[in-house]
């Protein structure tokens, strides 16, 4: 076990987060079921969240950005929501179509 940190226990491909069985919120990290063990001794203070609990699980950077692309303009983010027509929207939208 000499030489092993915690980040070489983190799991870190999009592939092995598939399979991930716990999150650190403190770490910031994913972890299989056999290294949350390890992880659990070394910090005991941490909050490690299980499958059960994954709405306290990061949505991942892909999904993220996914998410806040604008359907229209796909180089802007959405930025605003147009109360009128209850529409996320990006600026670009936001000045043509929700003055």
């Amino acid at each position: 076990m000499a030489g092993l940190s915690m980040s070489s226990l983190a799991i870190s491909s999009d592939e092995e987060q598939a399979n991930a069985e716990f999150y650190c919120k403190t770490c910031l990290k994913l972890y299989c079921g056999k290294c949350i063990q390890l992880h659990d001794k070394w910090f005991k203070k941490h909050s490690a969240y299980g499958r059960n609990d994954m709405k306290k699980w990061p949505v991942s950077k892909e999904v993220e950005e996914f998410l806040l692309k604008c359907e229209a303009h796909k180089d802007h983010k959405i930025e605003m929501l147009c109360d009128d027509h209850s529409q996320l929207c990006c600026t670009k939208c936001a000045f043509n179509n929700h003055r």
